[in-house]
């Protein structure tokens, strides 16, 4: 990657900030060609990345905001947009919320970071714990007295962690969190089921540790599996094929492709070790039932049955059911074997509350509600029932952590720590 500016532009396309690293582009010319191309244009066909006459274009938008790096070269425009998400990453971490407003008031402190992340229009440091440590919102001043160590993290092999760090008490939280997309219809046939899964990792180590994750035997990565290779795990299980795989850049790649060891040094304090997808057939784990018995110009009435379809030693936290019912709807009654039903007339739904819900459990929900004399439209009746839940101590796909090894020259004794949660994503059942 070279860009040769980096621009912010507000939702009119007036600039904001703007920044030349190389000279070589008309400033005030691309910034009014870029406009040109998207301002009038529609956000559904709109492009990231625009090629015109030799130069190219390439941007983020962020709560109204265009981020937009331009070169006059052949760049890799990948390695572009991924410095652009960093840096509307970066910005949001310093400000809390990225907006017009906090670009105005924090000009100064951004033309430092802009200066720090990017070098003659090459990426330098873009790790938000790395810039807090010389570059804060009190003082927008490099701090002298921590130059050589700055110089060491941004040059040396480790960018993302400084040296010296040090805790009283040394402990790592690894927390694997499943969300299970599934969309079922009317009849009980599972039309789409997803996994998508992420490890978060909260690093509280001193020193410059080497940490090593072995996963299950059962996990597959698509990535670096041979074509034409048959799965065949060492048990009588079927194996864990993940795809989509992405790993922070701390993960050392070629100890991976070699014996499928997650090895790295971590960053300190709280970040996202990997990410991951896994299409397979989801049996639902929350099952929902609803009979609909409506008596127009009249009343509705509905049966609603809940059963939880996982094993019997998991319990299900905070589950919420939302019931589709017509806008028009008045008067409601409910009465449910367990937890609390509320009618949310902004959402047109009744929403039944189950603070706990244990495996292999059923439990009903009956409500009634009055209807006008005047007909509605029955397209709203058709609206899917959503839930909401999360499951501890569980995973849907079976990855699981075999080891996690500290490995650090000082020798020191630290406390891993492991945690797993599937929770809902975008479940929704027909009716």
């Amino acid at each position: 990657m070279s860009a040769s500016a980096v621009f912010i532009l507000d939702g009119k396309g007036k600039v904001l900030i703007s920044r030349n690293y190389r000279g070589d582009v008309p400033m005030n010319v691309v910034a009014q060609r870029f406009i040109h191309f998207v301002i009038d244009e529609d956000e559904q066909t709109l492009k990231p990345i625009i090629n015109d006459e030799g130069i190219t274009y390439v941007f983020v938008k962020h709560n109204g905001l265009f981020f937009l790096a331009i070169s006059d070269r052949n760049t890799n425009v990948m390695v572009t947009l991924s410095f652009l998400h960093k840096m509307v990453q970066v910005f949001t971490e310093y400000f809390n919320e990225l907006c017009e407003e906090s670009i105005r008031d924090n000009f100064v402190l951004i033309y430092e970071l802009m200066d720090e992340m990017m070098d003659f229009g090459y990426p330098q440091t873009t790790e938000t714990k790395v810039l807090q440590d010389f570059i804060t919102q009190e003082s927008h001043r490099i701090e002298l007295a921590k130059t050589p160590a700055i110089l060491k993290t941004v040059t040396g092999a480790v960018s993302w962690r400084t040296d010296g760090i040090k805790h009283r008490k040394n402990e790592v939280y690894l927390d694997v969190i499943e969300s299970v997309n599934l969309l079922v219809s009317s009849n009980g046939n599972v039309l789409r089921s997803e996994i998508v899964g992420v490890v978060k990792m909260n690093s509280i180590l001193s020193g410059m540790p080497e940490l090593r994750l072995g996963l299950n035997d059962k996990v597959q990565f698509e990535s670096t599996a041979h074509p034409g290779a048959a799965a065949s795990p060492s048990s009588g299980h079927r194996a864990i094929e993940l795809e989509d795989v992405t790993f922070h850049q701390c993960v050392r790649l070629s100890r991976f492709e070699t014996n499928h060891t997650i090895s790295f040094v971590p960053p300190d304090g709280e970040f996202e070790l990997m990410s991951y997808r896994l299409t397979t057939h989801v049996r639902p784990l929350i099952w929902i039932e609803a009979i609909v018995d409506k008596h127009e110009h009249s009343r509705v009435e509905y049966l609603v049955k809940a059963r939880s379809q996982f094993k019997l030693q998991s319990t299900a936290n905070n589950v919420e059911i939302s019931l589709p019912v017509p806008p028009d709807a008045y008067s409601p009654k409910f009465r449910c074997s367990t937890g609390t039903c509320a009618y949310v007339p902004e959402r047109d739904c009744v929403v039944w509350t189950i603070k706990q819900f244990p495996g292999g459990k059923e439990f009903l929900m009956r409500a009634h509600m009055s209807l006008p004399s005047i007909t509605t439209d029955d397209r709203q009746m058709k609206r899917p029932i959503s839930v909401k839940f999360e499951i501890p101590y569980f995973t849907v796909s079976g990855i699981q952590v075999q080891y996690l090894k500290i490995i650090e020259k000082s020798n020191y004794q630290a406390l891993p720590w492991v945690r797993y949660i599937t929770q809902s994503g975008d479940y929704q059942i027909r009716m």
